[in-house]
C-alpha cells in the first residue's frame, strides 16, 4: 500500500520534530537572549527545581524574571527559600508559590509566617534526602530506601504541610504528610522516598560553553547539578558563555545534555547572608560556660578524623583542638576541608559553609555537589557529628528542628547526619529558658533521630548513652564540671542516670 499525501505530510512533520530535538540536544538553539525569554512559557501550577544553598549559587536573574512574569501556584523544590526580599523570598512576597519542598526555613521570617499562618504549603524534607530525591529523579529511579528519618514524623507521617483557616493558632490542619513505607535491610531500618522531577529546573553556573556544558565555582555548585538533572526543561544562567571546545572536557561538572536553555546574566548581586571575617589575631573570644563545653568537645576529635560541625556552638569546637591534632571539616553544601574565615579583602560569596558563613579553603580541599556531600554522610565516611539540641531523651532520642505551631527552622542535614552511624555528640546548655529540662525521660518535640546520640556535653557534665540494647538502660555521667555536685546535676536533669566511679572532672583528664 502506497503512502497517501496525508501520511507523507505526517512523516515529514515527525522527521522535522525529531531533527529539532536532535539539534536542541546537540547544542543548537539553546542560547536565549534574556531571563524573561527563558521563563516565558512557564505556566501557572508548574513545579520548578531551583538550585542554590542559602543565597549562594541561586539563579537570581531567573527568579526575578519569574517574579515579574506573574506566574502563580508554583511548587518550588529548593533547599531553602532565600531571604525575605531576595532569591525565592521574592516569590513568597508576591504569593506566587503555592508549595515549598525544602529542608530548611532558617532565617526567612516570611517563609515561617506564611506557613504558620496557613497561607503556604510546606513539605519539609531532610536535606540529604532532598538532594537524593532530585538526583534519583534525574537518573530515572522512581524511589529508594534510606535510613534517614526512620522513627520520626517523616517516616510515620502526620507532619503538617498546610494549616487550616486561622493558621497554627486556629488549631486545624488541611494537609498532613503520609506515612512512608519502611523495610529492614541487614538489620538496619530504612524508609522509602520517592524521586522528584520538575517541569522546569532553574540553575546558576559560573561558566558554560555553547553546547550547554556547565562549570561551577566554589560552593555555588551545591544543589544546582541535582536540580538541573531533575528538570524536564533545564534553564541555566551563567556569568560567562564560551565557544564550544573552550572548556577542557575533564573540567565540565554537568554535561550539556541536561541543559535546554542558556543565557548570560549581567550585574550579579551575589548577596552574602553571613559575612564572617577573621579578626587577624587568631584569638577566639568565648564566654566561660561555652568555652568549657566546646573545649571538652574538642577532646573527642582525634588526629585524621573527618568531622561535621553544626550551626552555632558546634562551629567553635575546631578552634580548640589539642596540639598536633589535625582534622578535616565536611560541610553539607559541598566542601571538604574548610579553612579559616577570610580577611575582609578576600571575602568571596561563592565560598560559604553550611551555616551560610564566608569561609576559605585549605591545601587539599575538595568541592562537590549536595548529593555527593550526603553520599559521604549517608555512607558513614564522616567520623564525628557535633550538633546542638532542644531535647535529648534517656534512650538517646534527639529533637532539634521544630516546635510545632510555634517555631519552624527545618531539619536541614541533621536527620541525615545522625542516622549515618557517625559518632553523634550534642553540645548544649543544660537547661532551657525558665529552667526547663532539655535532658528528659522522653522527648516531647518531634524527633530528629531515634536512639542516635552517643554523648551530651553541657556546662554541668558529660553523659554517654547506649544506642543499642535495652531502651531503658540509663545514661552515664562520666565527667562533671569543676565546682558542680552530682546532686546539682540530678536536679537539673529530667532523666535518671548512673554516675561513673571514679567520676572525673571536665578538662582535667
Amino acid at each position: 500500500m502506497l503512502p497517501t499525501p496525508v501520511t507523507m505530510r505526517a512523516l515529514r512533520g515527525a522527521r522535522h520534530l525529531l531533527r529539532s530535538c536532535r539539534l536542541a540536544s546537540s547544542g543548537a538553539g539553546k542560547l536565549v537572549a534574556s531571563a524573561e525569554e527563558a521563563v516565558r512559557d512557564i505556566p501557572d501550577g508548574s513545579t520548578i527545581c531551583v538550585g542554590g544553598f542559602g543565597l549562594c549559587g541561586i539563579p537570581e536573574k531567573l527568579i526575578a524574571a519569574l517574579a515579574r512574569s506573574g506566574v502563580k501556584d508554583l511548587t518550588a523544590v529548593s533547599n531553602n527559600a532565600g531571604v525575605d526580599n531576595f532569591g525565592l523570598g521574592q516569590l513568597l512576597q508576591t504569593r506566587q508559590i503555592k508549595r515549598m519542598i525544602s529542608s530548611y526555613v532558617g532565617e526567612n521570617k516570611l517563609f515561617e509566617e506564611l506557613y504558620l499562618g496557613g497561607e503556604l504549603e510546606v513539605e519539609l524534607t531532610p536535606q540529604g534526602t532532598l538532594a537524593e530525591r532530585l538526583r534519583a529523579g534525574g537518573a530515572g529511579i522512581p524511589a529508594f530506601f534510606t535510613p534517614t528519618g526512620y522513627g520520626t514524623i517523616i517516616h510515620e507521617g502526620g507532619n503538617v504541610i498546610k494549616y487550616g483557616p486561622g493558621g497554627a493558632k486556629g488549631g486545624k490542619t488541611e494537609i498532613v504528610s503520609e506515612p512512608r513505607e519502611s523495610r529492614d535491610f541487614n538489620g538496619r531500618n530504612c524508609v522509602m522516598e520517592r524521586a522528584i522531577t520538575g517541569d522546569f529546573a532553574l540553575v546558576k553556573a559560573w561558566k558554560a560553553d555553547a553546547r550547554g556544558n556547565l562549570v561551577w565555582r566554589g560552593t555555588a555548585r551545591n544543589f544546582n547539578p541535582d536540580c538541573a538533572r531533575a528538570g524536564k526543561i533545564c534553564i541555566a544562567e551563567v556569568e560567562e558563555i564560551m565557544p564550544a571546545g573552550s572548556l577542557d572536557p575533564a573540567d565540565i561538572h554537568l554535561p550539556g545534555i541536561y541543559v535546554h536553555r542558556l543565557f548570560k546574566g549581567e550585574g550579579y548581586e551575589k548577596r552574602i547572608e553571613k559575612r564572617t571575617i577573621t579578626s587577624g589575631t587568631g584569638e577566639i573570644k568565648v564566654d566561660p560556660m561555652r568555652g568549657l563545653i566546646v573545649k571538652r568537645a574538642a577532646q573527642e576529635l582525634k588526629d585524621g578524623m573527618y568531622a561535621n560541625l553544626g550551626i552555632g556552638m558546634p562551629t567553635l569546637v575546631s578552634n580548640f583542638l589539642a596540639p598536633g591534632v589535625h582534622i578535616e571539616l565536611q560541610s553539607e553544601n559541598g566542601l571538604l576541608g574548610i579553612g579559616p574565615y577570610p580577611s575582609e579583602a578576600s571575602v568571596d560569596p561563592d565560598f560559604i559553609n553550611a551555616g551560610k558563613e564566608t569561609v576559605t579553603t585549605i591545601p587539599g580541599s575538595s568541592l562537590f555537589s549536595s548529593s555527593d556531600s550526603f553520599a559521604m554522610i549517608r555512607g558513614s565516611k564522616v567520623d564525628v557529628t557535633i550538633l546542638g539540641a532542644m531535647e535529648v531523651a534517656q534512650n538517646g532520642d534527639l529533637a532539634n528542628w521544630i516546635i510545632p505551631g510555634k517555631m519552624v527552622k527545618g531539619m536541614g542535614g541533621a536527620m541525615d547526619l545522625v542516622s549515618s552511624n557517625s559518632k553523634v555528640i550534642i553540645v548544649m546548655e543544660h537547661l532551657a529558658k525558665g529552667g526547663r529540662h532539655k535532658l528528659k525521660e522522653k522527648c516531647s518535640l518531634p524527633l530528629t533521630g531515634k536512639r542516635v546520640v552517643d554523648m551530651v556535653i553541657t556546662e554541668l557534665g558529660v553523659f554517654t548513652f547506649a544506642k543499642h540494647g535495652p531502651e531503658d538502660e540509663l545514661p552515664t555521667l562520666i565527667e562533671i564540671a569543676p565546682g558542680v555536685t552530682v546532686e546539682t546535676v540530678r536536679e537539673s536533669t529530667g532523666f535518671k542516670f548512673k554516675a561513673a566511679d571514679p567520676l572525673r572532672t571536665m578538662l582535667e583528664v
